[in-house]
């Protein structure tokens, strides 16, 4: 995530990120954080391990975001984009309350995971309680970015085996050697996933195309 990261971050709002997995990294580069869940009880963990120091909490409708059109530096929303239906509208979102970029990830339809429907099976029984997602073609978001004056610069496959697959192994020695393999070779770029993606606003008077 932080090779994504470029200019000064004063403001960030996380959407749906109630795990906080990014929480340490914009709070080391001294940035104030929002993250807004769907109920009061996505921000538990958070409160129980960061308090109020740098973070404010709220509550919402993620498709209807309580706040101004580019009130936050960096909008981010990880682990989300692929377990929501009207993924259009919340990528419209994220963009109006965006005042320069916006970060997402998503499972990509040219990974491992076009497999998903052989392989859902086997995920649910090595992680125990699992659901279905939706994957993405690159052109797609690209062009839903694009409809919302944005226009993606950077993107980042992250690991060529299934994230189960992780999950299950827990991160262990040979599963680290076996994807450092994959990404040297190419396939991680070409086929790995999920992928982070950037977005950055368009100069207002810009009339270029989606990518």
């Amino acid at each position: 995530m932080s090779d994504l990261l470029s200019d000064p971050i004063s403001t960030v709002l996380d959407v749906g990120g109630g795990h906080g997995q990014l929480t340490p990294l914009f709070r080391d580069r001294g940035s104030l954080i929002t993250n807004i869940g769907s109920d009061d009880s996505c921000h538990r963990r958070l409160r129980e391990t960061y308090g109020e120091d740098r973070i404010e909490y709220c509550s919402g409708d993620l498709l209807s975001l309580p706040f101004r059109d580019r009130q936050f530096d960096l909008v981010v929303a990880v682990r989300l984009i692929s377990h929501i239906t009207a993924w259009d509208r919340l990528v419209a979102e994220l963009c109006r309350v965006a005042a320069k970029s916006v970060i997402i990830d998503y499972p990509s339809v040219l990974a491992l995971n076009a497999l998903t429907p052989l392989m859902f099976k086997l995920k649910r029984r090595i992680e125990g309680n699992t659901r279905t997602y939706t994957s993405f073609h690159r052109h797609s978001l690209g062009n839903c970015f694009g409809e919302n004056g944005f226009e993606v610069k950077m993107a980042r496959s992250q690991f060529f085996l299934p994230m189960f697959v992780h999950r299950a192994l827990n991160g262990a020695r040979p599963l680290q050697i076996a994807e450092a393999g994959f990404k040297k070779i190419g396939l991680t770029h070409w086929l790995g996933s999920p992928v982070l993606l950037r977005a950055d606003r368009r100069d207002d008077n810009s009339a270029r195309p989606a990518s």
